[in-house]
């Protein structure tokens, strides 16, 4: 029997058009949409069908903003077992100050504490450097592996197998003793769909649970100084014609250019 925590973060939705708030800083509310972050999701695959291969219980944690409801919601359909959100805290809050947050709320909460399995998307897209789940881990005395595509675990060992992503399709195999906080790249299958009428079914028959952040963390913080569109700075010079042609007029930029 297992206790996985599944740490989720909502992002932007980049099918939207972002408009930059008046302060210049930050984005416009209006224009922004939250959805679940990718690797977020199959993070929470992952817990999942870990919690149906060996047994135990599911939690889901997320930080209190817009559009939170409706996925913490959904994990529960989905099959989690808890869905807690962090509240009180300041909006768009660092990697360091969200990871500080998590970390003292999952120490202070009952019953999340102690956990085998603490998974959370290996990056997202307002945030590449990947450094929430290390952090974490920090913060916790916890060992990571991240960029991890597949977990197999050994409850009565209190170990985890687990395989690990390289650059050109290599991998690489790693055994870690449990507890151990993972940043999941992608689950062992898709994530699951549920159909809207179970999230439904879930907002009637369960209950989503809330806990005040634990004041400051004191960690190190980004602080936004300008958000800027990108502009348009030149435009690409099509070639047409057959092959000699076109490279023709490539020799002839080339030597415009002072290259050839």
């Amino acid at each position: 029997m297992l206790n996985i925590l599944v740490l989720v973060k909502l992002v932007p939705d980049t099918v939207e058009e972002l408009e930059i708030a008046p302060d210049g800083r930050s984005l416009d509310p209006a224009s922004v949409r939250l959805i679940l972050s990718e690797r977020d999701e199959h993070a929470l695959e992952q817990g999942l069908l870990l919690k149906e291969r060996y047994g135990g219980t599911l939690t889901v944690i997320a930080l209190d903003v817009p559009e939170v409801d409706d996925v913490l919601f959904t994990a529960l359909a989905k099959g989690a077992d808890r869905a807690v959100k962090i509240t009180g805290m300041e909006p768009g809050p660092s990697t360091w100050t969200a990871a500080g947050l998590a970390a003292r709320t999952l120490a202070a909460a009952p019953g999340l504490l102690p956990a085998d399995l603490i998974l959370t998307g290996v990056q997202a897209i307002d945030d590449l450097d990947g450094q929430a789940g290390p952090i974490l881990a920090r913060l916790l005395e916890l060992p990571y592996v991240g960029i991890t595509c597949r977990v197999e675990v050994d409850p009565g060992a209190r170990s985890a197998v687990v395989v690990r992503e390289y650059v050109g399709g290599v991998t690489g195999t790693f055994e870690v003793s449990l507890p151990v906080v993972l940043g999941v790249q992608s689950a062992e299958k898709p994530p699951r769909y549920v159909p809207v009428a179970k999230v439904r079914a879930a907002m009637k028959s369960q209950r989503l649970e809330s806990v005040p952040a634990p004041g400051e963390s004191g960690a190190m913080r980004v602080e936004i100084l300008q958000l800027m569109k990108p502009e348009a700075t030149g435009r690409a010079v099509m070639l047409d014609g057959a092959p000699e042609e076109v490279a023709a007029q490539l020799c002839d930029l080339l030597a415009a250019r002072g290259l050839l």
